[in-house]
């Protein structure tokens, strides 16, 4: 039995990292700059009172090396998990200060920057489409349109250490040009504050915007060697949101040979050198193009869909990394898992939700993502989402089709008088 330290969790409420270490028989001590967040949710109390300790740290992220320090010489750490964006670093620093296998600080935070990870990619000889930083200041809005004058369109403007596709904006043409004259001020503000005690750097990337299908790639590293798990072909709504609809994710068992071997030289010239990372690439007829390297576990569940293709659950690999440094062996058969999100026909009071009744050996899992009693809206991005399907075999086709009835015959209820309402059916498959 080892000892865990886990660092927030991601999305504020995604207790699976904790129920995979119970499950594999471990114990764990929590740290958090807002316990009453988790303690107030329902479905996450109960996981958090088997913590060793609950320890509540500065929001600022002042002291955490010194206060974790001393939680270790108390009761040592085996190891050190982080799969929150916003603590990423604060875990590698400790990490290393304690002796603990951990993506390296120097790697967390370049890969927390958009830009800084897009300018080292550069300089390796990885062609980069054009991109400019935007500092805040006084004038950054003005700067921002000049920003997005020299990058050309059509271009994206996002916050440099932002995440699940929020804040993210898209300039197509001239129409969008005069938009953002109008809201240049307001978008030049970035997204302020990110949550549990986070505030956004201010600093945006405009970068000329590159389509085409987008993929997900789940990678483990350990020192000298790669495993690609999966990719997941996404699909995207359309513009102007940034929400992702869902996917299907296939097991590498070798067959993506090629963006493996792309994955490893972007991974190793941004210094990745042990962990989880998540990437997303554009595929082009020039070849892949980056999106974002996200230094953590896949987020917003997706990880339970990896774990669906693969036969097992992606959370025991990362422990087990963590605490043995080796990494799981190739999947051996191109099973998929196919997930899609339910999302708000309309704006109001989210009162419930009724699935079809569904006995399919296919159905994995719904997850939900909001709540009764939530303020919801049509998806503009990730966060808006209301739940996930997910769904598994070997047949894509045939995951996918099922995954898709399911969500098409459930029923969105309101608190106010719907101005849609969504037709019922069951789901036999």
């Amino acid at each position: 039995m080892s000892h865990l330290l886990i660092i927030e969790l991601p999305g504020g409420r995604d207790g699976d990292i904790v129920s995979a270490a119970l499950a594999l028989g471990h114990r764990f001590s929590f740290a958090t700059a807002d316990p009453g967040h988790y303690r107030d949710q329902a479905d996450l109390a109960p996981l958090l009172s088997r913590a060793e300790t609950v320890l509540a740290m500065p929001a600022d992220g002042a002291q955490w090396d010194a206060l974790l320090c001393a939680a270790h010489r108390a009761d040592p750490f085996d190891a050190v998990l982080c799969l929150q964006d916003l603590r990423l670093v604060e875990a590698a620093r400790l990490a290393r200060t304690l002796g603990l296998a951990h993506l390296s600080p120097e790697a967390a935070a370049l890969c927390r920057d958009k830009e800084a990870v897009r300018a080292r990619l550069a300089g390796a000889g990885m062609a980069q489409a054009p991109f400019a930083r935007i500092a805040p200041g006084p004038d950054a809005a003005r700067r921002l349109i000049a920003a997005v004058a020299e990058v050309g369109l059509p271009a994206i403007v996002k916050p440099v250490d932002g995440f699940g596709s929020q804040h993210v904006f898209v300039l197509r043409d001239q129409a969008d040009l005069a938009i953002l004259d109008d809201l240049a001020e307001l978008v030049a503000q970035g997204p302020g504050d990110y949550g549990l005690g986070n505030a956004a750097s201010g600093a945006l990337l405009v970068e000329r915007y590159v389509s085409g299908p987008v993929i997900g790639c789940d990678v483990l590293r350990a020192p000298g060697a790669q495993m690609l798990l999966a990719i997941n072909h996404k699909i995207m709504a359309a513009p102007p949101s940034f929400t992702i609809l869902g996917g299907c994710v296939t097991a590498h068992c070798g067959q993506f040979g090629a963006i493996d071997a792309w994955l490893s030289r972007l991974l190793d010239a941004v210094g990745f050198d042990f962990g989880m990372a998540h990437v997303e690439v554009i595929l082009t007829a020039d070849g892949p193009h980056l999106v974002e390297i996200n230094p953590r576990m896949v987020g917003a569940w997706i990880a339970r869909g990896v774990g669906a293709a693969l036969g097992r659950r992606v959370h025991d690999d990362l422990v087990r990394l963590h605490l043995t440094g080796l990494l799981p062996d190739l999947a051996t058969a191109p099973h998929h898992a196919a997930m899609r999100w339910l999302l708000a026909p309309h704006d109001g009071i989210l009162d419930g939700i009724d699935w079809p009744q569904c006995d399919d050996p296919g159905l994995i899992d719904r997850v939900a993502n909001a709540r009764p009693g939530n303020q919801v809206r049509p998806a503009i991005d990730n966060g808006d989402r209301l739940a996930m399907v997910i769904t598994a075999g070997a047949d894509c086709e045939r995951a996918v089709a099922l995954a898709d009835r399911i969500v098409a015959d459930a029923r969105v209820r309101f608190r106010q008088p719907a101005r849609l309402q969504p037709a019922s059916a069951s789901c036999t498959g």
